[in-house]
């Protein structure tokens, strides 16, 4: 049995956070990979270490004083050290990067950094042996990511390793040129290696236990979900629920590789479980709700619009033309609504109108803004009779109407639009309807 384990920056904030880490690691033997995130805040006002560093740096582009700077970020894994009681020393690390800062090395080596530096610490405090990921997450000579490669040389360079640690966020070109995931990226580090390793479970460690039915933000202490599959996490991390960076997925979606997100504050919680399919039934018919407000809907009408062919095709054409993705396009005999980002938009709205006109003569065309898109997501919906009957049920008992029904083939999700100031009523309806009223 072999597990990788990435934790987030919250989780090793500080020494007391690096204890309860090294417990966790320390009371299961199979967690023998470990790809940590660089330090994240301590307290509400506090500031992350990555942060820090592209501060540092920018000072360091323009030709400013730095060395302030550096030494609080060099303070900040001091007390960390001191704190474990480690014999260990970042002296040397901090004057190489002292140097490549001076030589103007890039922002993704300044903001790599915070999880190397890190890294070497938790190497030190498991004794266990530090890998750069340099050495192994190749990136192409025009910045983009190299899969096979980088499975390759992960795989030679973990090879025969009972234990190491892998720091997050990071890795390089052929010639060493550092260049970083975008935020949140140790999440894919830590994919890349468990697929490397042929891993058994990916654990992810951060600050909650797993994912929630709904946003805490809206719903008032909403219900965990035991296990999800991937494509329900991928539709509800495309309306913005999101505990994980979602590329983090494709690599261990791939190898068949369970994903456990857990808490480190709360280790005894069993956390989420992500599957590419299981014969679990959720708790409820729906594994989750999630939305995004931020929309505009065009119109377009004309009367025997469904006989005309190519009609649906002019109308996206203009879309792509403008640089405008679209979201969803319900559509009926004579009208098809297209749904948009309201800013993407409104930025080029009277030439998409133009170009509309131009393209299909249609009797009419109608905006409408200030909409928000609500997604119903759950593999129990399908055995499920009247899910929908539901949803217009619970919204209507909340005195909200529905400006867009949208059904995947899959029977996987429900998305429906409704209006901005309906959108956090919305979500409370539809949590209390498939979850308060199943309890």
């Amino acid at each position: 049995m072999k597990k990788v384990v990435k934790f987030g920056g919250s989780s090793l904030a500080s020494a007391e956070q690096f204890k309860k880490v090294g417990e966790i690691i320390r009371e299961d033997e199979t967690r023998r990979y470990v790809v940590p995130s660089a330090p994240g805040k301590r307290f509400s006002d506090d500031t992350k270490v990555t942060d820090m560093l592209y501060a540092c740096y920018a000072s360091a582009e323009k030709g400013e004083d730095f060395s302030e700077q550096l030494a609080n970020i060099k303070k900040r894994y001091e007390e960390i050290i001191d704190g474990l009681g480690l014999n260990f020393s970042l002296d040397a690390d901090f004057e190489t990067i002292r140097e490549n800062f001076e030589k103007k090395a890039g922002r993704d080596y300044a903001a790599s950094r915070g999880e190397y530096l890190n890294g070497k610490v938790m190497a030190a405090y498991l004794d266990f042996e530090f890998v750069d990921a340099a050495e192994g997450v190749r990136f192409n000579e025009d910045g983009s990511f190299n899969e096979e490669e980088t499975d390759r040389l992960l795989a030679k360079r973990l090879e025969g390793l009972e234990y190491a640690v892998v720091p997050g966020f990071y890795g390089a070109k052929a010639d060493g040129t550092v260049v970083t995931f975008s935020r949140g990226g140790s999440d894919i580090t830590g994919s890349l290696v468990a697929l490397a390793v042929h891993a058994d479970l990916y654990e992810n460690w951060t600050d909650v236990s797993g994912f929630l039915i709904a946003d805490p933000r809206i719903v008032k202490n909403p219900k965990s979900i035991e296990t999800i599959t991937y494509k329900e996490l991928r539709e509800l991390s495309y309306m913005g629920a999101s505990v994980l960076h979602e590329d983090a997925i494709f690599p261990v979606r791939k190898e068949g590789i369970p994903i456990n997100i857990r808490n480190t504050n709360a280790p005894q919680d069993k956390g989420t479980l992500i599957v590419e399919s299981t014969c679990r039934q959720p708790r409820y018919t729906i594994t989750g709700i999630a939305g995004t407000d931020g929309f505009a809907a065009i119109t377009v009408e004309k009367a025997m619009m469904n006989s005309e062919i190519g009609f649906c095709r002019k109308v996206l054409q203009v879309f792509e033309d403008n640089g405008v993705s679209i979201e969803h396009m319900p559509s009926g005999i004579d009208t098809m609504s297209i749904f948009v980002n309201k800013d993407t938009f409104e930025a080029k709205e009277q030439k998409i109108l133009s170009d509309i006109n131009k393209a299909v003569h249609p009797d009419h065309i109608e905006l409408e803004s200030g909409l928000a898109l609500i997604a119903i997501v759950g593999r129990g919906m399908k055995s499920t009779r009247g899910t929908a009957g539901r949803i217009f049920s619970a919204l209507a008992h909340a005195h909200i109407n529905v400006k867009m029904i949208d059904q995947g083939s899959s029977e996987l999700n429900i998305i429906v639009g409704v209006r901005h100031e309906d959108f956090k009523d919305a979500i409370r309806a539809l949590y209390e309807i498939f979850v308060l009223t199943q309890l």
